[in-house]
């Protein structure tokens, strides 16, 4: 196998498998732009892990398009070789090809390492979702006609995953998503997650954030001042002690525990439980949002 048989048809590959990857980018921006927006989105409303649902379609795109780049090549760089495209470099001296050759293997480098990227994203980003979605199914059972749940409510302080009104009380559920064993357990020191796999902790000072920002929005809304608690979830931990009473702490098999959790002062009049839930809906709705990016 000489120099200019390996040069000739890595060139060929290479090049044929740029233009695929250029098509199919460009492929993919024209069908998101052309392509209308959610039928009925003025009725649909986000689902529990939406966003990471939407992030995930796009990863999935991206690493199917370089799975297939790297398909492209391999075939390409086998019939470009049989096919003997070294005459495309007959006659050059071997430091233009060696160079030639340095530059295709950075390109491809480069691509192996956008390809890695992207499926350790997309490994990531699926985690979240199915963590997001185990914490939001459970939500659905305690949903009824006087408890609803919303989800991925965004605020000025970040995204609230999950957010139950009811009766008994307002809460607001972020999801910690974390990989644990059989056995780890998880405890809430203060304003700080320990993980008993891990010596690092995890602090909760922007979901405490997120909840005192929605917070706020439901007192402008209704013009006076209601109380949303903060509950934190860890699908897959077994919960231990905490000790901050700001929060509660809990797994996506006992979180239906939330609803325990209130006073008295909680209790929630019906008609601010429909302005909430209106807008709340208006918020959540499909139409209200804007389609993931390519």
């Amino acid at each position: 196998m000489g120099i200019e048989a390996i040069s000739g048809a890595a060139t060929v590959a290479l090049g044929s498998t740029i233009l695929f990857l250029l098509i199919a980018r460009f492929w993919v921006v024209l069908t998101r732009t052309v392509s209308p927006g959610p039928n009925f989105a003025d009725s649909i409303m986000h689902e529990a892990a939406q966003r990471f649902r939407d992030e995930l379609d796009r990863l999935s795109t991206s690493q199917s398009i370089y799975l297939g780049g790297t398909l492209v090549f391999v075939v390409l760089f086998a019939a470009a070789y049989v096919l003997q495209a070294q005459q495309l470099f007959a006659g050059y001296p071997d430091w233009q090809l060696y160079m030639q050759l340095a530059f295709l293997f950075l390109a491809g480098a480069f691509a192996l390492y956008q390809l890695g990227r992207t499926i350790l994203a997309r490994r990531e980003v699926k985690f979240l979702h199915d963590a997001n979605i185990a914490i939001g199914h459970q939500l659905r059972q305690i949903s009824n006609g006087m408890t609803q749940v919303f989800h991925d409510i965004e605020t000025s302080a970040g995204v609230v995953d999950h957010v139950v009104i009811a009766q008994t009380g307002l809460y607001a559920i972020n999801v910690v998503a974390k990989r644990a064993r059989n056995g780890d357990s998880v405890r809430l020191d203060g304003n700080a997650l320990q993980f008993s796999n891990s010596e690092s902790v995890l602090p909760v000072v922007d979901i405490a954030a997120r909840a005192t920002r929605l917070e706020k929005d439901f007192n402008r809304l209704l013009g006076h001042k209601v109380r949303v608690r903060s509950v934190i979830a860890a699908p897959g931990w077994e919960i231990a002690d905490q000790s901050n009473e700001r929060h509660l702490l809990v797994n996506e098999r006992n979180i239906a525990m939330l609803t325990g959790w209130k006073d008295n002062t909680d209790h929630m009049m019906n008609e601010d439980i429909d302005v909430l839930r209106t807008a709340l809906t208006a918020r959540c709705l499909r139409s209200a949002g804007t389609e993931p990016a390519s």
